[in-house]
């Protein structure tokens, strides 16, 4: 009996063996080329990555067909994390893996000996649990993989929508989604997966959505209508509508709606004019804003440009944003054009700038002169802002992409990269005879703000009550600091996060940044989240977001000169 059950758990461990040797292989066709088979019993195929290789390109093939493609950093020595590939439906047939690697595989060895062959698999479910220190805790943040730009942001019966520029298949930019989060406080935020993904007409770039109210497009009144660039052998302008509130998409079967012959042709911004009662659109062409009009979302005409000689425009003009605000204190309203810039910030690489001016629904005249240069934030950090679309109370809501495009793949995080700022509400302020955007950080904060605590955390607030000139430094038992100088004389702040912690993985990250303060400072805030210090003029007249990267928290906070500071904890 003993000898027939052996012989019986060896037939079956052989037939196991057997099936899983037909469910995958690999076939090695040349020194780049391979093909992995498989039959995909599970929902992800989870990819080996490794960041220091470079991309391979995989075709998923089913049925004869290609079924998506993608880039990915695949393991050739060991594997840093793994991505996953959502397979959906395709369990019901054998697929095939077409991976072309960098065609010069001398450095790394044989294609055969490469680590992803024993690492590649199969599961039904991807771990995105926080396995990151600096992973902030109260910023909006991809669940995994490479996240810049805020896209397509809107606000509908009590939900704000996040889109942005996501890379599913690895933590440094490649493969550009949309990526989508949901919130109704802009505190808390939910991942809702991809919304838009790549075509035939290219990946997805920048862009932005509205919601039709009146139905102008014919999709149904209240449909959400996305504008973004197909970045395909050109840069066009596609169009996606939504009639489920932004939870899925169908392309527009007449895309592209807007093409050009400039290079640098992208970022959609739709807005609703009441003045002119149509649709105004703003993008980026080169080193200008290119403004369309139309009645019903489809048919664009062009109607000005902006930007020549204005303006610094030491980098690519990119993400504009364009909206009427009201100036403190008085009954006039003015128009604000948001132009970020990469390179040309005041720090070194990518920034916001903006203009302030008249718009008629045709074309933008700025007031200032010139070679005016105005910043709206002064930080490293602070790239890509754009507002949401129909926010409650007329309300002009701001989120900046947290990073820089000088070291932002190259940050010491692995799992995911790059998180949103605090959300900021604009307006505008005169001073000296000129007219400044005003910043403040969104009512919403407030709700974080917990019981005070006597030293600083690994994510805080801390207001400084501030009388005159001073100095605050947070710093931690290592000896990093990050230092901050408020100048009342030259009425400028200043923040040196050069001996911050970790900045070895780029000679730009290093740095002191300044800015002025237009009419002088009485209140400081400071949000504090892990890997990122913004620091704002309670009245809205500076802001300044820098990341940091210490190798413990900063547990204490040094003030000298005039100014009292108090530490709340987060709730």
């Amino acid at each position: 009996m003993e000898t027939n059950k052996r012989i019986i758990m060896a037939m079956l461990l052989t037939m196991a063996l057997n099936v899983t040797a037909m469910a995958q292989s690999t076939s090695f066709l040349s020194e780049h080329h391979a093909m992995y088979k498989t039959v995909p019993a599970e929902r992800f195929l989870l990819l080996p990555v490794e960041e220091e290789e470079e991309n391979a390109h995989i075709r998923i093939l089913q049925d004869n067909e290609v079924v998506k493609t993608l880039n990915c950093r695949l393991a050739v020595d060991k594997t840093d994390y793994y991505v996953p590939v959502d397979l959906g439906d395709m369990t019901r047939n054998p697929i095939v893996v077409d991976i072309i690697f960098p065609a010069n595989r001398r450095a790394t060895g044989a294609i055969k000996n490469f680590a992803c062959w024993k690492e590649i698999k199969l599961s039904g479910t991807f771990d995105t649990a926080n396995r990151e220190r600096f992973r902030p805790l109260y910023h909006h943040t991809p669940p995994y993989g490479w996240m810049n730009d805020p896209n397509g942001m809107f606000y509908k019966d009590g939900v704000y929508h996040l889109y942005y520029q996501w890379n599913p298949y690895g933590s440094q930019w490649e493969n550009m989604h949309w990526g989508h989060s949901t919130s109704r406080d802009l505190l808390n935020w939910n991942d809702e997966g991809t919304a838009i993904a790549p075509d035939a007409l290219g990946t997805i770039f920048s862009g932005s959505c509205v919601v039709d109210r009146n139905n102008t497009a014919g999709f149904g009144e209240g449909a959400v209508v996305a504008f973004y660039t197909s970045a395909g052998e050109n840069q066009t302008q596609s169009m996606a509508y939504s009639t489920d509130d932004g939870k899925t998409f169908t392309k527009y079967a007449g895309n592209p709606v807007l093409v050009s012959d400039v290079p640098d042709f992208r970022d959609p911004k739709v807005f609703w004019n009441p003045e002119t009662g149509k649709w105004n659109l703003i993008l980026a062409a080169g080193q200008e804003m290119r403004i369309y009009s139309s009645a019903n979302l489809k048919e664009w005409a062009y109607e000005s440009s902006f930007g020549q000689g204005y303006g610094n425009h030491d980098g690519v003009w990119e993400c504009p944003d364009l909206m009427k605000l009201q100036v403190r204190g008085t009954d006039k309203q003015k128009w604000l054009l948001i132009c970020n810039i990469n390179p040309g910030g005041p720090s070194g690489g990518s920034a916001t700038q903006y203009f302030v001016g008249k718009f008629d629904g045709r074309r933008f005249i700025c007031e200032s002169k010139p070679e005016t240069t105005k910043w709206m934030d002064y930080g490293k950090d602070h790239y890509a802002a754009v507002t949401f679309d129909n926010a409650p109370g007329g309300r002009h809501v701001a989120l900046a992409w947290m990073s820089n495009w000088q070291y932002a793949n190259q940050v010491p995080t692995k799992q995911y990269r790059s998180a949103n700022s605090v959300p900021r509400d604009l307006d505008l302020f005169e001073h000296e005879g000129e007219t400044y955007v005003g910043v403040t950080p969104s009512v919403e904060l407030l709700a974080l703000r917990g019981e005070e605590v006597k030293r600083p955390t690994d994510a805080c607030e801390i207001t400084v009550d501030v009388k005159g000139s001073l100095q605050l430094t947070l710093s931690n038992d290592k000896g990093e600091r990050l230092s901050m100088t408020y100048d009342a004389a030259k009425r400028t702040f200043a923040m040196d996060r050069a001996g911050s912690g970790d900045a070895a993985f780029s000679e730009a990250f290093p740095a002191a940044t300044v800015a002025p303060v237009h009419g002088g400072m009485k209140q400081l805030r400071i949000f504090v989240d892990r890997c990122s210090i913004e620091a704002f003029d309670a009245d809205g007249k500076m802001a300044m977001s820098n990341l940091v990267f210490p190798s413990e928290p900063y547990n204490k906070l040094t003030v000298k000169g005039k100014g009292k500071a108090t530490v709340y904890a987060i709730r």
